[in-house]
């Protein structure tokens, strides 16, 4: 196996994006992502079963897209990385199945790896052209320590990243709801469609941030002592509701933009306030943002007004290696090749709570 710059198929299937990737090294080779969110739209959030099926049915054509993309065969293969956790098991299943398919089919070896990790491992790909000021990663390669915070729908998690295959420590993380459902859930408060992300974002431009102060849950002095990186956004999700229905039920018309707006600012605010607090206990002088809820404008806006003020640089992954997807579960895998680590077994299964510091199974 070529362990200097190894070639190298991942495979993400943690939720509703079936994702499949081809690095060499950290070179990007392809990055082929086939999502199921129509299909949960009706729901209004996703359906394990439905996710499940959904990547039954997409895994072998996004296989084939993505070795297409690439120009490889897959006997070209140096291994096979696959996320074995944290996800929705009947999701997970679905890829690891696969992954070990490959691996006995093609005699390479596999490398069960942790999906958060994973995002990252996506900040190490190359880009030919950076895309924003943010997107540095050809131009100044990732230095350890530093902190990641990752925010999803299914993940608010910040990080200490001593080391990326043998290092990473879980500060803190969602106590309750994750980020990205209190968007959906606030989303579905204000009749704006699913997934309630991008509808937030877009119905924010026209509102006030400052119209309504939203609690910031968790970042009372009574909180910080056990819960000084953990969030909570339940307690901002009812803050919401109540505001809401004390219109509705008044008979005013709801401020929907500056609901949203205010809504969005203490999201905001408060995934960066533990995130550089994190920067300043620990000294360290680096914040990575990762999960698809970097999307949000406003999100990426004040990271690097605050980070700017505070002297940290921070990185952000292209859009396309937020979400969730299979190169950077392959990045991974190349990093945990290219350090020496041996293969996983083929005992190992799907964790759906599969713990951080657990970089590879």
């Amino acid at each position: 196996m070529n362990r200097t710059d190894p070639l190298v198929l991942g495979i993400e299937t943690s939720c509703d994006e079936t994702g499949i990737g081809i690095v060499r090294g950290t070179t990007l080779l392809s990055n082929t992502i086939a999502s199921s969110m129509d299909e949960h739209a009706r729901y209004g959030g996703v359906v394990p079963e439905i996710a499940a099926r959904a990547h039954l049915d997409e895994l072998v054509p996004a296989i084939n897209a993505a070795i297409a993309e690439a120009g490889i065969r897959l006997h070209d293969l140096d291994a096979i990385a696959v996320t074995c956790g944290p996800g929705l098991s009947g999701a997970l299943m679905v890829g690891v199945g696969a992954a070990k398919a490959l691996a006995v089919a093609l005699d390479k070896p596999i490398y069960a790896v942790n999906h958060l990790v994973g995002h990252v491992g996506a900040d190490l790909l190359h880009r030919s052209i950076p895309t924003s000021r943010t997107d540095t990663s050809d131009a100044v390669p990732l230095e350890y320590p530093t902190i990641a915070l990752l925010v999803s729908g299914g993940h608010t998690s910040l990080l200490l990243v001593r080391d990326l295959v043998s290092d990473v420590e879980l500060l803190g993380e969602t106590i309750d709801d994750a980020a990205g459902e209190a968007f959906d859930k606030v989303a579905r408060l204000l009749s704006l469609p699913y997934p309630g992300g991008p509808q937030i974002d877009r119905v924010a431009a026209d509102g006030n941030p400052k119209a309504i102060r939203f609690p910031r849950g968790l970042s009372q002095p009574k909180d910080m002592a056990a819960h000084r990186y953990d969030f909570s956004f339940s307690g901002l999700k009812t803050s919401v509701a109540r505001f809401v229905e004390q219109r509705q039920d008044a008979g005013e018309p709801v401020p929907t933009a500056d609901v949203a707006a205010s809504f969005r600012e203490a999201v905001v605010d408060i995934l960066l306030t533990k995130a550089l607090a994190a920067c300043a206990d620990y000294g360290v002088p680096r914040l990575l943002l990762g999960g698809g809820v970097i999307a949000n404008q406003r999100l990426r806006q004040i990271a690097t007004e605050r980070t700017d003020a505070a002297g940290i640089a921070l990185r952000i992954p292209p859009l396309s290696l937020c979400t969730d997807n299979g190169a950077m579960i392959a990045a991974l895998g190349a990093q945990l090749i290219m350090a020496g680590s041996e293969p996983s077994t083929l005992e190992f299964g799907a964790d759906s709570t599969l713990p951080v510091d657990q970089i590879q199974v």
